[in-house]
């Protein structure tokens, strides 16, 4: 799952830190940064926003303003150099507040923190959402597609690895990637077909699904970027 976001920091230093931080992480899609709240909050009025990273002190309009009056509030992340406005930020409901300089891992986890939840509540009310049966157990079993997380090879069955559960299944790798959908989910490895709304990061040689890392084949990069690059 990715969230749209935009940033919004008067400071081009921290923007462009903030920005970066954005387009490293798979989870988020960076749809505008502004310097200027006013700016900011026409924009968000007017578009499908699910994550705000926001500055506190700003001239004209700060943090706090831009966000009273807005209807359907995005989720909302603080940043701030000063630690002295964190109570006033989660006054706001805001997901979490992070003081500058940003850490890189503490980023990752505030983010993930709100991809959690975002998928939480669209799983809640989702449940009419695309499905396969699979047979386990000698039973058929309805599994969600967007709670599977990946897929892997088992000798004469697969792993099919949910977010509940780890099921075993009488399958071919090839059998069960033909039931999937070809913009959600990729075969990476002879081993592993993943979501690609799971992955967290990736690089050459391998991928992150939470705290589970997956090989990628050197054949299989392309098919990888690909089909992220045609989801975002």
């Amino acid at each position: 799952m990715r969230l749209n976001c935009v940033v919004v920091d008067d400071s081009t230093i921290q923007r462009l830190i903030v920005t970066k931080l954005v387009t490293n992480n798979l989870g988020l899609k960076l749809l505008a940064d502004f310097s200027n709240a006013i700016e900011a909050k026409n924009f968000i009025s007017n578009n499908n926003v699910d994550l705000i990273l926001l500055d506190v002190e700003m001239p004209d309009l700060n943090g706090f303003d831009l966000l009273d009056g807005l209807k359907n509030k995005p989720k909302i992340i603080f940043i701030s150099s000063k630690a002295e406005y964190a109570l006033k930020a989660f006054d706001y409901e805001a997901a979490d507040y992070l003081k500058k300089p940003i850490e890189i891992d503490r980023f990752n986890i505030a983010i993930k923190k709100v991809v959690d939840i975002s998928e939480m509540n669209k799983n809640s009310i989702d449940e009419t959402g695309d499905y396969i049966y699979v047979k386990t157990n000698l039973k058929k079993i309805k599994v969600y597609l967007s709670k599977i997380k990946w897929i892997e090879a088992f000798g004469d069955y697969l792993k099919v690895i949910t977010e509940e559960e780890s099921m075993l299944v009488l399958s071919t790798m090839k059998s069960f990637e033909n039931e999937l959908p070809k913009n959600q989910f990729v075969r990476v490895h002879k081993s592993y077909i993943v979501n690609i709304n799971k992955i967290v990061k990736y690089d050459s040689k391998s991928l992150d699904i939470g705290k589970t890392k997956i090989p990628l084949s050197r054949n299989r990069k392309e098919d990888l970027r690909e089909i992220i690059a045609n989801s975002q």
